[in-house]
């Protein structure tokens, strides 16, 4: 289901404006009361892991079995996710997190969870949300319209959190009355309102004439994209560089509250009430600092702030002061994350969406797992301080190191079909699985435009590859200085149809450049041809 409006609908949209479609604004809602159960799950999770095992190494191991499975399951998540129809896919994985989360409660409340039955099943609860999160993502531009996809990420980081600054509060109190068992259990039923929305939901699931991807031709589609979209490489260069030195606090928070400050559970939720506070407020900020910061200057002040505040957490015993800083690491964390899946969606047409988001996510949670590992152990040998203060460190190198990377200036990219590729002619029909195929374009180029049709063929050649191909190469005769023949492959002829789907108007856009560069200002000849098999 698309939400659609007018072109006058633009002037009314504001921060708040995606609430006013029915199933986004439900869907966020009961998100919001579902995270608030996961974060009470982390919390109860990572405090319990204090009391069964008094290593840091263990301690940080709670923080990497929710975030490992992204990295192991991400690509087929997000490969399922755009082959099948995400409501339903989303269903399935919801009712797996209830049931880990159920059986997690059950096993505490009877007193047989030990440290590695605990990882184990914070492992599964992290397999379901690896399966969950690029479908999630994916079908957000379905729920509201493109000019409201940034208020709608936004909204979506925002109700996360909401949940944070409620969940990890609300666990510590549980916690210290009931005993963790409790958060667990109730994290179970937090997944009911979802369910309930996903079930209501009446969904366009819009189906293409040709024959679904198979699972690993999908993943394989989406690595190929990945690898030949600028856009989609720099979010994913920054986001490892930022995630895998702000880990630090995130795997090293609770037994920095157990072991330096020497409190309790109560304690260690109203930081983490902190930081959610810190992010809620931030989203009421980002509006007006998009107005006088780019994406790519927001996320460099908000990672220097938050590589400052690493620097000194382990010299401070200040409850209160070290609540503002952790208000501020909310802060940032928000601007930074709600600034990179903006540039991911915009990077994404609707064909490659769910894989796109699961390579985004799954640098990022590889980042998260692999520094949690990274920092706990050496928090281990070098002490909390240590650990912390190289956090900081790297975190300033990192902001050098990716300077270049950039990600503001393709917003207004149009990744809709155009579907302005004429029919392919064909004597006879070939069969979908023959290929591989060889198609040839030929090019007469006024002799004054030759420099502006080179510079073009990078960009096509990106294209190209983005949508399917795996060979691209440009020759030019040796005759006529003048005549140019593009060649490209693709593995078979249903995947060359398939490209007639995936091509964009953002892709024809590039193609009318060039065509401007040409005798006539048209392609002479397009020629297909298919590899003979030899009996």
């Amino acid at each position: 289901m698309q939400a659609t409006s007018s072109p006058n609908d633009s002037q009314t949209y504001s921060a708040w404006s995606p609430l006013r479609h029915k199933i986004f604004r439900a869907l966020w809602l009961a998100t919001i009361a579902s995270n608030i159960g996961t974060w009470m799950q982390d919390v109860g999770a990572a405090w319990l892991m204090t009391s069964l095992s008094a290593s840091p190494l263990m301690v940080a191991l709670v923080q990497s079995s929710t975030t490992l499975p992204i990295v192991l399951l991400a690509l087929p998540a997000g490969a399922l996710a755009d082959i099948v129809d995400r409501r339903r896919y989303l269903l399935i994985t919801q009712l797996w997190m209830l049931l880990a989360a159920a059986g997690l409660g059950f096993c505490t409340l009877t007193g047989q969870t030990t440290g590695w039955l605990l990882l184990a099943f914070t492992f599964m609860l992290g397999c379901g949300s690896a399966m969950n999160l690029p479908a999630w993502a994916a079908i957000v531009p379905e729920l509201v319209p493109k000019a409201e996809l940034q208020a709608a990420i936004t909204l979506n980081g925002l109700g996360i959190n909401i949940a944070r600054a409620i969940g990890p509060a609300l666990a510590g109190l549980l916690i210290a009355a009931f005993g963790p068992a409790s958060v667990f259990l109730l994290n179970a039923v937090s997944f009911f309102g979802v369910l309930a929305v996903l079930v209501a939901w009446k969904r366009d699931y819009r189906t293409s004439s040709l024959p679904a991807e198979r699972l690993f031709s999908a993943i394989r589609s989406g690595l190929r994209y990945a690898r030949h979209s600028q856009m989609l490489q720099a979010a994913l260069i920054r986001g490892a560089a930022f995630f895998l030195f702000a880990s630090a606090l995130w795997a090293l928070l609770p037994i920095f509250v157990r072991q330096h400050l020497l409190a309790g559970p109560s304690v260690y939720g109203a930081l983490w009430a902190c930081v959610g506070l810190g992010a809620v407020s931030s989203a009421f900020l980002l509006p007006h600092l998009r107005r006088h910061l780019d994406s790519d200057n927001s996320i460099r002040l908000a990672s220097l702030g938050y590589a400052a505040i690493l620097a000194v957490l382990a010299s401070l015993n200040n409850l209160y002061l070290l609540g503002v800083l952790m208000f501020i690491i909310g802060a940032s964390w928000l601007i930074v994350i709600s600034s990179l899946q903006v540039a991911v969606q915009a990077s994404l047409p609707e064909w490659v969406r769910a894989r796109g988001i699961s390579v985004f996510m799954m640098a990022f949670m590889g980042s998260m797992a692999g520094g949690s590992i990274l920092w706990g152990y050496l928090a281990d040998i070098g002490g909390l301080p240590c650990a912390l203060v190289l956090a900081a460190a790297g975190m300033l190198l990192s902001i050098l190191a990716t300077w270049r990377q950039r990600i503001s200036g393709y917003e207004n990219c149009d990744f809709t079909p155009s579907l302005h590729w004429p029919a392919p002619i064909t004597e006879q029909a070939p069969q979908h699985d023959q290929g591989p195929v060889l198609i040839t374009l030929e090019y007469p180029v006024a002799l004054d435009k030759r420099q502006d049709f080179l510079r073009l063929s990078l960009p096509l050649q990106k294209m190209r590859r983005r949508n399917g191909a795996y060979f691209w190469e440009l020759f030019q005769d040796t005759a006529q200085a003048d005549h140019f023949i593009e060649c490209f492959m693709v593995e078979s002829w249903l995947e060359h149809l398939r490209q007639h789907e995936r091509v964009s108007k953002a892709d024809q856009a590039v193609q009318d450049k060039i065509n401007r560069c040409l005798i006539g200002a048209a392609i002479s000849k397009v020629s297909h041809y298919i590899a003979v098999k030899h009996s």
